[in-house]
């Protein structure tokens, strides 16, 4: 009878320090995997994905960059926008930041059409790492769990250089304004093509892509957004480019961006900027639009070249360091159509662009 006692005794113990280490092997587990999906800069372990669906991320997460140390996720959901433009991938709104009160310009992505956030945060930390007086910066990235993304950008109250071009008063044909805008974008994109370790095509650049600031001092917007896209919407975004005018003739599908069509894109801003005209523009008596470089080409040829550039720009006979002539805007004409040359191997580079520009506007 002590013996069957004893046996008892014995077992019950037993038993209770088995559940208990079993409790405490379940603990350590269940924290170490919390603690992993917490890991600030862990990509494999901050996104666990839906495993039919990216769906985006656990938690909100708020990524900030140099300038935007101060944002929060409340001051960025929670700020008064006002839609300024959409695309087929996203919208623009212009927003104010009531705790810091400063108006921003946040562009919230679709979730259908990007990649997923593996693929998004390397790319977002790379934007948000450059930094020239050309480039508009990215201050932060912020996204939800529903897939929702927002970039986080300054804002530039003076427009685009689209509206300069088509709405702007007589400062839109001033030479040194012209030349000023003209090498600041071309200095944007050397950054970009240049000074990284693997060049970063913009990939969508056109006039309503360059913001300016009261000084007219331009800055390049949406560079390597063509990154965070699908195929599809990627492809959108090239239709689109198209229809407008700025796509190089080579260029079938995004992925196929090169430095040679940013340099195309870039001629025909060049072309904008000194005839004030679209890159598809109407002419009285026909029904079909012009393409400007081709209309260019043909003027040249025709010695028809005053027939293009705004007639003011001659007005203004001097740009506070040397007078404006027919052989300034000449050489400038040229360099934006061999920017526009049909064959990407007949295209000057970004360093040689570049200098040429600066040397017309010396």
């Amino acid at each position: 009878m002590e013996q069957k006692h004893m046996l008892i005794l014995i077992v019950i113990p037993s038993s209770v320090t088995a559940i208990i280490l079993l409790l405490v092997v379940i603990y350590f587990c269940t924290r170490r995997k919390k603690g992993e999906s917490v890991s600030s800069r862990d990509v494999e372990a901050n996104f666990e994905i839906n495993k039919e669906r990216d769906y985006g991320v656990e938690k909100d997460l708020l990524i900030k960059f140099q300038d935007g140390e101060d944002l929060t996720v409340y001051d960025i959901l929670d700020a008064p926008g006002e839609v300024i433009g959409k695309s087929s991938y996203g919208t623009l709104y212009r927003a104010t930041l009531l705790s810091i009160d400063r108006l921003m310009l946040l562009r919230f992505l679709r979730p259908a059409c990007t990649v997923t956030m593996k693929e998004v945060v390397p790319v977002m930390e790379l934007l948000g790492s450059l930094r020239h007086p050309n480039l508009v910066p990215l201050r932060a990235f912020y996204a939800g769990q529903r897939g929702e993304k927002l970039m986080v950008h300054p804002f530039y109250r003076h427009g685009t250089l689209a509206q300069l071009i088509r709405h702007g008063n007589g400062e839109a044909y001033k030479w040194h304004i012209i030349c000023g805008i003209s090498v600041g974008i071309a200095q944007g994109l050397d950054h970009l093509h240049t000074n990284m370790e693997i060049p970063i095509i913009h990939g969508n650049l056109k006039s309503n892509n360059v913001l300016l600031d009261r000084h007219f001092r331009p800055y390049v917007s949406d560079f390597g957004l063509h990154l965070l896209l699908n195929p599809t919407a990627g492809q959108e975004m090239l239709e689109a480019s198209a229809a407008h005018g700025y796509k190089a003739p080579e260029l079938i599908k995004m992925k196929e961006v090169s430095e040679e069509t940013d340099i195309y894109s870039l001629g025909i801003i060049l072309l904008e900027l000194l005839t004030g005209k679209e890159p598809f523009y109407k002419k009285a008596n026909l029904d079909k639009d012009i393409y400007l470089p081709n209309a260019i080409q043909s003027a040249i040829l025709d010695h028809r070249v005053k027939d293009f550039y705004h007639p003011q720009i001659m007005l203004n006979h001097s740009d506070g360091q040397r007078a404006v002539n027919e052989d300034h805007v000449y050489e400038f004409l040229q360099l934006a159509i061999a920017c526009c040359s049909p064959s990407p191997a007949l295209r000057p580079t970004i360093k040689q662009v570049l200098s040429k520009l600066e040397e017309i506007g010396r």
